[in-house]
């Protein structure tokens, strides 16, 4: 496949005439986007489309297409910036002081099945001492090319922590994020602003979950009685999840993030643990 050039815009592209920017998030359950008007700071569109029975990246493309088509009005523009995040578990963090770009597939063969065609790329840590190496949907990227020329991309798991970053506290008290998706969710473990722990488990049912969960926290040694556990992403009060957490962890609560941004009369706003990587992704 070919390689997304992102340094380069390509020369049929008019110069920018709008003021929008678009944040899209990717995976192979689905896709979300939001589009930010610079002028007012508003986000003016939030959108989601679950996926079902997308297995690979060729499924994935299409499933894509097909939005594009149905929000033609909304996406088939020129932006003043786009940038897209991949969600897969084909990614591992480096400490900073050993990587190496020569050796990128090193990094992720133990952890990953890696062929020969695949593209590794890595994004380097703003605020950490970290390097976090992947493998992107190099199809997609180049889907976006064809449609925007130059654009941005970062794995979903560089935004996450690097967001996590900004909030977090020299405590000496770990302290421990969780961020839930559809079929998978990340344990995020933050002790004295330093990452002690980050990992994607797959579930399918609350007992996995739980399980995963106090795994790690037994593993970390951490106590359930006074640790603070947050809760982002696709998650409410109201889902079991949180309810079966609560029964064991003393201390949880949902991430209340704030924005810089307001949003415009005719979206729905999320609440504020929501859309977590999607709107901290321009």
């Amino acid at each position: 496949m070919k390689l997304v050039v992102e340094t380069k815009r390509r020369n049929n592209i008019a110069p920018q005439t709008n003021f929008n920017k678009l944040s899209i998030q990717i995976s192979l359950n689905g896709l979300s986007f939001c589009v930010l008007h610079t002028i007012s700071n508003e986000i003016t569109a939030l959108r989601h489309f679950p996926f079902e029975n997308v297995t690979n990246p060729i499924q994935l493309e299409k499933e894509i297409i097909a939005v594009f088509e149905q929000e033609a009005s909304l996406l088939h523009q020129d932006f003043e910036s786009v940038t897209v995040s991949h969600i897969n578990s084909l990614s591992t963090f480096v400490p900073k002081p050993l990587f190496s770009d020569k050796h990128l597939a090193d990094y992720l063969k133990y952890n990953n099945k890696i062929l020969p065609t695949d593209y590794i790329t890595f994004d380097v840590i703003t605020n950490n001492d970290m390097v976090n190496v992947y493998i992107p949907y190099v199809n997609i990227n180049n889907l976006f090319f064809e449609k925007y020329g130059a654009f941005h991309y970062k794995h979903f798991a560089t935004i996450l922590l690097e967001n996590i970053f900004q909030l977090t506290t020299a405590s000496e008290e770990a302290t421990v994020y969780v961020h839930v998706q559809k079929t998978h969710f990340e344990i995020v473990a933050i002790q004295q602003k330093k990452l002690l722990f980050y990992n994607s488990f797959e579930y399918a049912s609350s007992e996995d979950f739980i399980y995963y969960l106090l795994f790690t926290l037994e593993q970390l040694e951490l106590n359930t009685n006074t640790l603070q556990l947050y809760f982002l992403g696709d998650i409410d009060k109201s889902d079991v999840l949180y309810t079966v957490t609560y029964t064991y962890v003393r201390h949880v609560d949902f991430l209340d993030k704030k924005y810089t941004f307001d949003f415009h009369e005719s979206v729905e706003k999320p609440k504020n643990h929501h859309d977590f990587t999607l709107l901290n992704n321009f």
